[in-house]
């Protein structure tokens, strides 16, 4: 199949000089970084777009932008609108709108607050059939009709071709434009911008064939092989794509995190502390009338990300719950599944909960005011209060009131209302290991079918917040990039883009997470499950000292990961070695049915 999370293309127009000096010239070098999730949530690039925002800000100024799909929602929740500071940007952005199609430009509200230019994709999608004509005449690549998510991707690629066309007309001679393009959906605009037809010379790969998805993948190798530097986030993603898509990656730039540094170590464990406490309230309400085990003895684990369920290892971490239900005695643990998945609304019986338990600390606290106000009078007269009578008849009747609306029914699996319930991999799999929640259980489950949010009325947390509050991120993955690295330990395989890099560049991985071999090449799906198993039972026995040491050990490792660190090193020096290669380079050049169907001349 594609490598569709991980791969980005690079492609350049404008003659630029070989760099001798150390810092990449970038005052006459725009940068535009095309991706499908800029300000549109959908999986973990947007966080490492988001995460590095600030940094490639502040090195590139103005001279950067982002580039996306335009939603009304998306844009007027997270953008500012605003003209782009270059005129030869805005020039170009009016030259489509005066032909029909509409582009928004905006600082997006995010760390950095970096340029974004957004493409309607409805206001041009007049001209699908034709660039559809235009990708198959070019490339012999066809797209189903059936397919939208294709279709969106030709189309905000054409927008994109035709916005570049537009720039280096405009710019001339003054400036050099960059084009970084994400996974497979921002790359039918590499591939207008730049294409040579080779593509006959590869074998058609039966897989993406037998999965329906050959039409994404040779759009994904059109654009690997228009680009002049190909990367990818981890040297396991570099091997897939030299056998599958049959080119060597330039370079391999890890993705990275905006890494918080504390000034002191408790103020670390301080903030985790707060977070726990907050998802400890999340679970009171969720298992009200069934909270009959110590959250003091809790640990919360979590598995978060694109809704995969085999590619991103959610079959072998339910599996492994199970086991490890059979092992736990005295300590419970509570697994969050953090996918979105297709909803209709919150469960009825998520959201009774919630308000069940502020019920229960209203309640709790105007019986704490009268008993603390009789108390204290009888204190001040010189009297031991008769704790039998300190608290009256209604007291009791409200207690009981409050106690008496906590019976339910063993705690829901979901928070949301699933629209596929029948069918749906996790819950599927959870009624087949039998994990429901009842009292023996000491695995509880609770899949939250959609990305977190500070603004729900169910979970009010951001997903950084709700990481720092956990006890362990597990990620069984075949193609993780990235694992969040905020003082949270993690286990994660060497089948993943970050198990790799903790695995090259830490002497003693099990220090800070547990390197889990998976699949055929290794070792056999039981067997992983049985390491998983173990290791979660080993953390499960750990004191909360040990804990704490794990934790300040992980969030020093934090540093190596950082945006700072990678994103510097990643964009000026592999830039620099890699774009300056290319030194005959003329401005954008588009394939001839595209030049034709807007009157330009093919350069």
């Amino acid at each position: 199949m594609p490598l569709t999370r991980s791969l980005s293309m690079s492609s350049l127009s404008g003659v630029l000089p070989q760099w001798e000096d150390d810092e990449l010239p970038v005052n006459d070098l725009l940068l535009f970084e095309a991706s499908w999730e800029v300000t549109n949530k959908v999986g973990g690039i947007c966080t490492v777009i988001q995460t590095k925002a600030k940094i490639t800000v502040d090195e590139w100024g103005d001279n950067y932008y982002m580039m996306g799909p335009y939603f009304e929602h998306n844009f007027q929740t997270q953008v500012e609108e605003c003209e782009p500071p270059q005129p030869a940007v805005g020039k170009a952005l009016e030259a489509l709108r005066n032909n029909g199609c509409q582009v928004h430009c905006g600082r997006w509200l995010i760390e950095g607050s970096p340029y974004v230019i957004l493409f309607d994709i409805a206001s041009a999608a007049w001209n699908l059939d034709r660039w559809k004509g235009d990708l198959w005449h070019s490339c012999h690549i066809g797209l189903p009709y059936h397919d939208r998510e294709a279709n969106d991707a030709l189309i905000m690629g054409a927008l994109i071709a035709w916005f570049f066309k537009e720039l280096t007309d405009e710019l001339g001679d003054r400036l050099n434009v960059v084009g970084h393009f994400h996974e497979w959906q921002a790359g039918p605009g590499l591939i207008l911008c730049h294409f040579y037809n080779n593509l006959h010379t590869f074998d058609i790969d039966k897989e993406a064939g037998d999965r329906q998805i050959y039409h994404r993948y040779c759009l994904e190798r059109a654009a690997v092989h228009c680009a002049h530097v190909f990367t990818t986030v981890s040297q396991i993603t570099a091997v897939e794509a030299r056998h599958v898509l049959h080119r060597q990656a330039d370079v391999v730039t890890p993705n990275g995190l905006n890494v918080k540094k504390f000034s002191a170590i408790h103020e670390f464990q301080n903030l985790h502390s707060i977070c726990k406490s907050r998802i400890q309230e999340f679970v009171r309400g969720h298992f009200y009338g069934h909270l009959d085990f110590n959250l003091d003895k809790t640990l919360f684990f979590f598995i978060a990300g694109r809704y995969e369920f085999s590619n991103k290892g959610a079959d072998i971490f339910l599996e492994s719950l199970a086991r490890l239900n059979y092992l736990l005695r005295d300590v419970t643990v509570v697994v969050f599944f953090i996918m979105p998945a297709k909803t209709n609304n919150f469960n009825v019986e998520s959201l009774k909960g919630q308000a069940v338990r502020k019920q229960l600390w209203d309640t709790a606290h105007s019986v704490k005011e009268k008993f603390g106000k009789r108390l204290y009078d009888s204190l001040l007269k010189g009297q031991i209060p008769d704790m039998n009578a300190i608290l009256d008849r209604d007291d009791f009747t409200i207690m009981k009131r409050a106690i008496f609306a906590t019976q339910t029914q063993p705690a829901p699996i979901t928070t949301h209302n699933m629209l596929d319930d029948a069918t749906d991999p996790i819950l599927t799999n959870v009624r087949r290991v039998g994990l429901f929640n009842d009292r023996c259980d000491r695995v509880k489950i609770i899949f939250h079918p959609e990305f977190l949010s500070s603004t729900s009325p169910l979970l009010p947390m951001d997903y950084d917040d709700f990481v720092r509050g956990c006890n362990l991120g597990v990620f069984p993955s075949y193609y993780e990039p990235w694992c969040t690295v905020m003082g949270i330990p993690s286990v994660t395989t060497n089948l993943s883009g970050f198990g790799c890099f903790i695995e090259e560049h830490v002497s003693d991985p099990s220090a800070y997470g547990e390197d889990l071999h998976r699949g055929p090449a290794f070792r056999s799906a039981d067997d992983s499950c049985n390491q998983l198993t173990q290791f979660m039972f080993s953390f499960c026995q750990q004191s909360h000292r040990q804990r704490i040491i794990q934790r300040n050990r992980t969030e020093r490792l934090s540093e190596l990961l950082d945006w700072r660190y990678l994103g510097r090193v990643s964009v000026s020096l592999d830039l620099r070695q890699q774009l300056g290669k290319h030194t005959r380079v003329s401005k954008v050049r588009l394939n001839r049915a595209y030049c034709l169907q807007f009157g330009f001349t093919q350069v």
